[in-house]
């Protein structure tokens, strides 16, 4: 008998690019390993993969080696002593943008074996709503929408939310604000995008959490450090923990969810 799966897989998704999705996917996994999760961090940005930059590395592999003899063992960089590995990508590598669904079984049939031993995958996506990006966002258990006050950001959130249920039959999506001036900001922000999705969709939404504006962000940027490590008691490594300690409670609660493969290699 097939042993219960115990990842819950979240795709970290945005509608549009500089809305510092990465730089959240990437301290969220820190913070989650920081509260003592085991994690995987896959950059599902395909082609224009960034993650590895934050990280001031340069892998000697990434994805495009699966497609060929690389094993995922041989792929993975480990990112802290135990219990956190990050996956890399390829930057301008054309074949990895669009991926058909042949393709993207097999590489995602090579992964799940490393994908269970974890408590979360997560997926940093590439932005919009390219058909590599619906596909990957539509393959986990959940969905984390980074978007900001600016109203580009909610309406293209609302153009990658509305595909993602009208064509794909996601309904459950987890919404984080970035780069709020203050909780009132963030708070109009998100009622805005709730309501053009209940109006339009009849689709609720929720407010997974708000990471404020923050200069020490910037900064670990340019050190290439996540903020986590490089400013760990600043205003949005305290958000990012906030919002961390939320979703693994959501695990606790998504027992019978999680015990089913933590990815579809294929869509219904």
């Amino acid at each position: 008998m097939t042993e219960a799966n115990k990842t819950l897989s979240i795709a970290v998704a945005s509608g549009k690019g500089g809305v510092g999705k990465t730089n959240l996917a990437l301290n969220l996994g820190f913070a989650l390993h920081e509260l003592g999760q085991t994690l995987v961090l896959l950059d599902a940005d395909l082609g224009l993969a960034n993650l590895d930059v934050l990280l001031g590395l340069s892998p000697e592999k990434n994805l495009q080696d699966l497609l060929g003899d690389a094993t995922a063992e041989n792929v993975v960089v480990p990112l802290a002593k135990e219990g956190f590995v990050f996956l890399p990508s390829a930057s301008g590598v054309a074949e990895l943008v669009e991926l058909d669904e042949d393709v993207r079984a097999l590489l995602l049939g090579k992964l799940e074996a490393l994908f269970r031993q974890y408590d979360f995958l997560l997926l940093d996506l590439g932005a919009g709503i390219s058909p590599t990006v619906l596909s990957f966002a539509a393959m986990p258990q959940e969905r984390i929408v980074v978007i900001t006050p600016e109203p580009t950001s909610l309406t293209d959130s609302y153009a990658l939310i509305k595909v993602l249920c009208t064509q794909h039959q996601v309904r459950n999506f987890q919404i984080i604000v970035n780069m709020a001036e203050s909780d009132k900001e963030a708070k109009s922000a998100f009622n805005r995008l709730a309501q053009a999705c209940e109006r339009f969709l009849t689709l609720p939404i929720s407010l997974l959490g708000v990471v404020h504006r923050d200069p020490m962000v910037t900064e670990s940027v340019r050190h290439q450090v996540p903020f986590m490590k490089f400013a760990p008691t600043c205003q949005a490594a305290q958000d990012i923990r906030e919002i961390a300690k939320k979703i693994i409670e959501r695990r606790i609660k998504l027992r019978d969810l999680i015990s089913r493969t933590p990815i579809l290699k294929s869509l219904i």
